[in-house]
Order: C-alpha cells, then structure tokens, then sequence
C-alpha cells in the first residue's frame, strides 16, 4: 500500500508532521511518502491569478501525488479555528485542477495542538467538508496537549491512551 502522509502546515518544526509521520510508521508493510507543504508554495490563489498563471506545476504535482497513492494521511494545524493558510492555499488551487481533491482514496484526519483542544475545531471543519472532496475517511483523531504527551526526541506518544487510539485509527487503513 502506497500511503501519501502530510502535516496541513507550513512550519520547519510542525508537530502536525511529526505526529503524521508517527502515524504512517505504525502502518506495516506500506510505501509512506511524508510530504512538506513547503515544496509546494503557491502564490495566494484567485481567479484572477488563475487567468494569468493557469494551473501551476506544484499544484499539479499534488494532485498527481494523491492520484497515485493508496491511501492519504493529514493532521491539521488549527490556526485561529480553522485550516492553515498553507493548506487551504494548496487545497484551493488543487480542487481547481479536479474538484474531487482526495480522488476516493481512504483517508485518516488528525489533528494536534500544544493546547487541551487538540485543533479539534479543525479536525470537525475536515471531517465534515471530506465527502464534498471525494474522501473516504476511515477515521479521525485529535490529539490534545502535544507536548505532555509526544516524546518528539523518540517520535513518538507517550500517552498510552492516546497511543492505543492512534493504533486503532491507523488500522482502520488496513
């Protein structure tokens, strides 16, 4: 299984990527390819923009990404309640290219914070919208208090809890 695993952040130390990539490495026998949001920066996206530029190389390359891949894993950074700007850039001018972004492909959302929140009002907001995507989701998890219960030295939960329902989330790929 060819897995596609991202962090819907822009941020060089995104624990949204660490977790992610956690997460795809409690998958067996699968492909993971981690991407960085940052390999794909776009100018802000408008029609206006789209008239001049057309559909841009990184924005095709994307969609191409997930169009090749098995299965998609994405933990959501929540910036003032909602998607990152990074994301919902790239997400913009991907759904340009074929409004059916996620390609029916399985999908897992997660979502962290340093905060007791866990980006969950992010996570509900990518819930909710996946199907008008295309997305198969399998299931969700939010993670509260990142760093009371990620060891990011180890790369790893260290809430057991949180741990076992992560395992679970996973296997639903499976």
């Amino acid at each position: 299984m060819k897995v596609i695993a991202f962090g819907a952040s822009s941020s060089k130390k995104s624990i949204n990527k660490q977790l992610v990539t956690y997460a795809a490495s409690l998958l067996e026998d699968a492909e993971v390819e981690v991407l960085d949001l940052n390999d794909y920066e776009l100018p802000m996206f408008s029609v206006d923009k789209e008239q001049e530029l057309g559909q841009p190389q990184l924005a095709q390359d994307f969609v191409a990404k997930i169009g090749a891949c098995d299965a998609l894993i994405i933990s959501f950074a929540e910036h003032n309640g909602t998607f990152t700007a990074a994301y919902k850039n790239l997400f913009d001018w991907s759904s340009r290219i074929n409004k059916k972004v996620f390609q029916n492909k399985p999908v897992v959302f997660l979502a962290t914070s340093p905060g007791t929140g866990g980006a969950a009002n992010v996570l509900a907001m990518a819930v909710n919208s996946v199907a008008h995507f295309n997305g198969n989701l399998k299931a969700s998890l939010s993670v509260p208090s990142f760093y009371q219960n990620f060891d990011v030295d180890n790369i790893c939960l260290t809430n057991p809890e949180l741990n076992a329902q992560l395992i679970a989330t996973m296997e639903s790929l499976q």
